[in-house]
């Protein structure tokens, strides 16, 4: 029996996908080295965002004072109603221990503590006195003490003298610092008496040892100072006496002894929390876990614990709330330039599906005009894709996992969930562009297409409609962001609203694209030499499709000149601060107000290298400004600062502070202390507005430590050099009837150590500080939110550059056979290789030229256009308005950032061209010249 014709071995066929990876190598690897970088990026911004916004909240709760972070659980000691014993026996070192269990395990998450500085003890909330008549009082007043017994005082103390405590409530003993034993003259042994509630006996506490605190900043520690080192406190009456306070640190077995004190006892517990386990996403759940701990129902459960008066305060709610509404009001800011950076990656992607078309097309068209569906040709186009674009971006993703990690020291980690969506796009981007973009070109079979350029394509209704869609949300982006500003996170129309601008430049430089070819078409018929008409005719048949070259170099130069901008004003920002904060590059004063400086001083920091000019001012603050109003009107203070104009109004005019002619402050002749009597004198004054307009234009008396005379103010200012406060009052010091320069302001560059040794050899040590504007620059930068926002910029920046030039290159590569075949034609008809490299420069040249300008023109415009909504003020400076020397950081156009990537992007495109003439020049010709070449 013969085989039929179905049990034929079926003919082999070449798998698609197979046969077109081997066929073109290069183009996929180029495509998979594009796609693993873009999906990196994308995959790794979630992820460098939440690291250094987790990092922020850890750092500002590890840097802040352990007084504000720490949670003290008090409760009032046992009252009266219960028996002595039962008191005491209440007040117990494991009663309080096993108390103190038991509220940790209350503590609600995410609140964790750190064990070693977990104290708990009994107090005296009001000191008592002391009554011994030998303890120092300096103005005849007695030293008053805080009874405390801190437990595991031994943890954290190193006994110097003596030994511990140990003692009964009826024999009660304590240890005290190095520092107190000092001050009060303690030693061990020393009896201190205090007084009893209830009889008239004082109570007799038995000093038995002195301790030297191990980690005196610690919690444990810095949380009550007086503990460790005492101080002297101030009673102020018809005159300021002075007192000694100090703490006597009772043993756990002496505490029940201060029930019998007049000190108001009560229980605490403090527990410091620990950051190093908490993530940005936990902020929310800590605000809620402390206000409950604080005033919620996990409150009532502690109580239950340590008895119905418990309380529960903290300021860590404060320091969580201000990093929360920084972090609110830099997360807008970043969005910008992730809309942008994004924007250009997803166009230059889709840039790359349209090379790979262009380069295609006929292969296509073939296909198509033989019976190929749509469907097939989308399928299998999609199947080359995704074999190249979905491992890509998978490894992509490892690597953004690999090495964005999450800060170091903790348990929290980083979701993935983002960064998978992120590289998914990509790849969504990466695999569905070549297949659509087919689809759409070869709806129907064709065997070649019609002329394509820029200067006879005419819109279409669709596109016209979809530009007329962009321009409506461009304006809603822009007039929401302008009157709401950034505050509103979650508008992501508001933060793409640079995007929409440049799109809408990008569109409307394509429609009047050809204009400017035409205008120079004619001029340039007349010139000498084919090449000059043949470039600019090249450059007005380019195809259609440069638009989306176009609409790349003009979002990445918007975004390289509002990311450079923003960057600028950040500095500018902190610049202005620093120089506010200090009045000069440097400053020099007295450690106490009004201390006069020696006249060395002055001579020995002039001679100091680096140093231009020096302006000695006289500083008196908390001066009362009369009124015009007389003394109905409300009392006000200002700082009175004598100048000497000359070196003053240098100053003034470098700074930029208040500047003003020096005859303004003329002198009057009439100071020094022969015009002690004459108080009728008017002295010309510069006032700051507000003081301005408390005095008025009549000459009102100024009574000073620095004088009593009358000022009439001959200008106003709104800042000056001298003082950072708003207001002030400037004066010639000349005038001045106790004239005494208290500070010093240096211009120029000198060293900050050979400044400090100037003014410590001309000086006692420690009267005079000395601050530099660099130092002081310095403070406004300390949060890794801060760092990490401006970080995001940068690699804005840098990736937009990196797509511009990848944008570059596939344009020119999208045209390069056809201008392949060009060059090797014309070479026939004499053209030099001179020539030819001109031609193509001049050829790719008009479109970088009207990209460039026209990313210029729109960053420029952008910048003014969206700066009213944008404020820099909290990305720029550590602190909030109110509480540095700026109240705003407005945006402003950077002119480096406008001009110098556009160049590059024309140098570019120049060198680009001129290269590929180059190599095409090396090549032979005979492939370009065969005969039967489509067109």
């Amino acid at each position: 029996m013969s085989p039929s014709r179905s049990d034929k071995p079926a003919r082999a066929v070449a798998p698609w996908v197979r046969t077109r990876l081997r066929t073109a190598p290069w183009a996929a690897l180029s495509l998979a080295l594009l796609v693993l970088v873009t999906a990196y990026l994308a995959a790794a911004l979630p992820r460098a965002v939440d690291a250094y916004e987790t990092e922020g909240l850890r750092h500002e709760i590890r840097t802040a004072a352990p007084r504000g972070t720490v949670l003290e659980l008090t409760a009032e000691a046992p009252g009266l109603e219960l028996d002595q014993p039962e008191r005491e026996a209440n007040l117990a070192p494991g009663v309080l221990r096993k108390q103190q269990d038991d509220v940790l395990t209350l503590l609600p998450e995410p609140l964790r503590v750190d064990p070693r500085q977990t104290v708990h003890g009994v107090r005296t909330i009001t000191r008592v006195e002391g009554l011994d008549p030998w303890l120092p009082r300096p103005d005849g007043l007695s030293p008053e003490f805080v009874l405390s017994s801190p437990s595991e005082l031994t943890g954290h103390a190193t006994l110097r003298q003596g030994r511990l405590a140990a003692g009964t409530a009826r024999r009660p003993e304590a240890v005290v610092t190095v520092k107190t034993a000092a001050s009060l003259r303690l030693k061990p042994g020393s009896v201190v008496h205090v007084p009893g509630r209830v009889s008239a006996r004082p109570i007799a506490v038995t000093i038995t040892g002195i301790v030297e605190p191990r980690g005196p900043e610690d919690a444990y520690w810095a949380v009550e100072p007086l503990l460790r080192t005492p101080s002297l406190a101030s009673l102020v009456g018809d005159e300021v006496k002075y007192y000694w306070q100090a703490a006597l640190l009772l043993s756990p077995e002496s505490a029940p002894s201060v029930l019998a004190t007049l000190g108001d006892p009560e229980v605490f517990f403090r527990f410091m929390p620990m950051s190093g386990h908490l993530t940005t996403r936990d902020t929310d759940r800590l605000t809620a876990a402390l206000d409950s701990a604080g005033g919620g129902p996990d409150l009532v459960k502690m109580r239950r614990v340590v008895g119905p008066t418990g309380a529960l305060t903290t300021d860590l709610d404060a320091i969580v709330g201000a990093y929360g509404s920084m972090r609110d009001a830099i997360d807008p800011v970043v969005a910008v330039a992730v809309f942008g950076i994004g924007a250009v990656a997803a166009v230059v992607l889709a840039m790359t599906g349209g090379l790979f078309v262009a380069r295609r097309d006929s292969e296509l068209a073939l296909i198509r005009s033989r019976g190929a569906s749509l469907t097939g040709i989308g399928l299998r186009l999609l199947g080359e894709t995704s074999a190249v674009a979905v491992p890509a971006a998978a490894l992509a993703l490892g690597l953004a996992v690999a090495t964005v990690r999450p800060p170091a020291g903790g348990s929290g980690g980083i979701p993935l969930g983002p960064s998978v969506l992120a590289a998914t796009a990509v790849a969504l981007i990466a695999m569905l562009v070549l297949p659509l973009r087919a689809v759409v070109v070869h709806r129907t079979p064709r065997l070649h297409g019609g002329r394509d350029d820029l200067l006879t394509a005419r819109p279409s209704r669709r596109r016209t409609v979809l530009e007329l869609t962009a321009l409506v949300l461009t304006v809603g982006a822009v007039a929401s962001l302008r009157l709401r500003g950034t505050a509103d996170a979650g508008d992501h129309l508001v933060s793409a609203a640079p995007v929409l601008v440049g799109l809408i430049a990008a569109m409307l430089l394509v429609r009047i694209y050809p204009l400017p070819l035409r205008w120079a078409a004619r001029p340039a018929r007349r010139l000498r030499g084919a090449v000059g008409p043949l470039a600019l005719a090249r450059a007005g048949r380019s195809s259609s499709t440069g638009t989306l070259p176009l609409l790349a170099l003009v979002l990445a130069l918007t975004t390289a000149a509002f990311g450079g901008s923003v960057l600028a004003g950040v500095a500018d920002a902190r610049d202005r601060a620093a120089l506010l904060a200090t009045g000069a590059d440097a400053r020099i004063e007295g450690s106490v107000e009004w201390t006069p400086l020696p006249a060395p001083l002055t001579e020995a920091v002039r001679g100091t290298a680096g140093v231009r000019d020096l302006a000695p001012v006289q500083v008196e603050y908390g001066v009362s400004v009369p009124s015009v109003q007389g003394t109905s009107a409300q009392q006000m203070t200002a700082q009175l600062v004598g100048v000497e104009p000359g070196s003053y109004t240098r100053l003034a005019n470098r700074t930029g502070f208040g500047p003003f002619p020096a005859g303004l402050l003329a002198s009057t002749g009439r100071g020094g202390p022969g015009a002690v009597a004459d108080t009728d004198r008017v002295l010309p004054a510069i006032a700051s507005p507000s003081v301005a307009e408390r005095l008025g234009t009549a000459p009102l008396e100024i009574v000073a430590a620095a004088g009593v005379f009358h000022v009439k103010v001959v200008a106003v200012r709104p800042t000056t050099p001298a003082v950072s406060g708003t207001d002030f009052l400037l004066v010639n010091g000349a005038d001045l009837t106790h004239r005494a320069a208290t500070a010093l302001l240096v211009t120029g560059s000198p060293d900050a150590a050979a400044l400090r040794a100037a003014v410590a050899g001309a000086s006692k040590a420690g009267d005079f500080a000395v601050t530099t504007r660099s130092e002081e620059r310095s403070t406004y930068v300390d949060s890794p939110l801060q760092s990490g926002a401006e970080g995001i910029y940068l690699g804005a920046i840098g990736a937009g550059a990196g797509y511009a030039v990848v944008a570059v290159l596939l344009s020119l590569m999208q045209s390069a056979p056809e201008r392949t075949k060009l060059l090797a034609r014309l070479r026939t008809m004499g053209l030099t290789r001179k020539q030819g490299r001109r031609l193509l420069g001049l050829e790719a040249l008009p479109q970088a030229v009207l990209a460039a300008l026209g990313g210029t023109l729109v960053g420029w415009a952008t910048v003014p256009l969206l700066a009213p909504g944008i404020d820099l003020f909290r990305l720029a400076l550590a602190t909030a308005p109110g509480l540095a020397p700026l109240d705003s950081a407005p945006l402003r156009a950077d002119p480096w950032s406008l001009v110098l990537p556009a160049l590059a992007v024309v140098l570019l495109t120049a060198l680009a061209a001129t290269g590929q003439a180059w190599w095409a020049g090396r090549r032979g010709s005979i492939k370009e010249l065969r005969a039967g070449d489509a067109r």
